[in-house]
């Protein structure tokens, strides 16, 4: 991540959805699912990661002696090894921030996800706008970087007119 954010498509890399994992399997032993659903409720439902990227993760953690598995009836229980627990102690740092940015990315989605789904405005005008708004930008989401760039200045210049700065 890396200062990056959250990218479309894949949102973290191989290697920092290992690291999240075995930060969330340290908190307490874990099911691939129960993993999942912890990851799309600190995102406030931006980021659930698919089965077929956390299980091979979970795998993978296995593998390399950072994690074990217990079986609990027909699933597997996930935790550290003393191996994983050193590797984390580690990167610690890096998983922190990773699981901050899921969290404040999920933040900022609630709040425009909130903002575009009100529709107490009283004016019809604001109303349509506020659709024009969320249409064109919908259309315009696999924008180049340059047309992003055109686009934010737009979006910034307007919110500051309606604020008044």
């Amino acid at each position: 991540m890396g200062g990056r954010g959250f990218r479309t498509g894949r949102k973290l890399s191989g290697s920092d959805l290992q690291l999240v994992i075995l930060a969330l399997v340290a908190e307490k032993p874990r099911h691939g699912y129960e993993i999942i659903k912890e990851l799309e409720e600190r995102s406030s439902g931006f980021y659930a990661p698919s089965p077929g990227v956390v299980y091979p993760a979970l795998t993978y953690l296995e593998e390399i002696g950072y994690a074990s598995v217990a079986s609990d009836a027909s699933r597997k229980l996930y935790s550290p090894t003393e191996a994983g627990l050193a590797f984390l102690k580690e990167r610690k740092d890096v998983a922190e921030a990773i699981l901050s940015q899921i969290e404040r990315v999920g933040q900022k989605m609630e709040r425009v996800r909130r903002v575009f789904a009100r529709e107490d405005w009283r004016s019809p005008e604001m109303m349509a706008a506020r659709r024009l708004l969320r249409s064109a930008l919908d259309d315009k989401r696999d924008a180049s970087l340059e047309e992003q760039r055109r686009m934010a200045e737009i979006l910034a210049r307007a919110a500051r007119e309606i604020s008044g700065n």
